[in-house]
């Protein structure tokens, strides 16, 4: 399979990528900057060096692609309700449908009130809400997209280890969950490009 990643220098792209190259997959990693990444040279990878803000950039990372993965955090900016839309329109220009996504379990639905996001809800203990903002804001654009969107939603999300055993519920957060780790946050996203069960679902992970 030929991948296009976003956000393979971070926690949990950075092993969605080595999951990928590891299986033989061919990825194309669009990343900022080559001192940033951290897995060394292999095959089947491929460094686009640019901007997820710049159209053409984001145009050539995506280009023959099979399915695109993003794990682009917000990092105090609007680095990902900006870059979405440049993601969506190369998608729909290479006639290219699956994209999962990494999240935030705020933007899940609450269980103490129905009808608004957990970041909206007394059922969040975050007092800043900007970063569940920029999620439902990407959210709300893969929604109207019309693609087969799968957005992963961890909750608290410490390094951790990898266990391989966790609890998924689509749209909600699993009942007491409490934290979910890295790497296994990792894995469930990956195993996504081969799972059509939670197309157009947000899905709440942890332990």
């Amino acid at each position: 399979m030929k991948l296009s990643l976003f956000g393979a220098t971070g926690r949990v792209g950075s092993h969605i990528l080595a999951n990928a190259l590891q299986d033989g997959h061919e990825v194309t990693a669009l990343i900022r900057s080559l001192v940033k990444l951290s897995q060394a040279p292999a095959d089947g990878l491929h460094v686009s060096t640019g901007n997820v803000l710049q159209e053409a950039d984001v145009a050539l990372a995506i280009h023959g692609a099979d399915a695109v993965i993003s794990a682009l955090g917000t990092d105090k900016s609007t680095t990902l309700s900006e870059g979405m839309p440049l993601i969506i329109k190369a998608m729909k220009q290479e006639g290219i449908s699956r994209i999962i996504t990494v999240g935030t379990a705020g933007i899940l639905q609450s269980r103490v009130s129905p009808e608004l996001l957990r970041y909206q809800s007394s059922e969040s203990r975050q007092k800043l809400t900007r970063a569940a903002e920029e999620h439902h804001k990407a959210y709300t654009l893969l929604e109207q997209s019309g693609l087969d969107w799968t957005i992963v939603c961890p909750t608290y999300l410490p390094d951790g280890v990898y266990t391989g055993t966790y609890r998924v519920e689509a749209n909600h957060l699993p009942v007491d969950g409490a934290q979910i780790s890295v790497p296994d946050t990792a894995e469930f996203t990956y195993k996504q490009l081969f799972s059509m069960e939670h197309v157009r679902t947000r899905v709440g992970i942890a332990y």
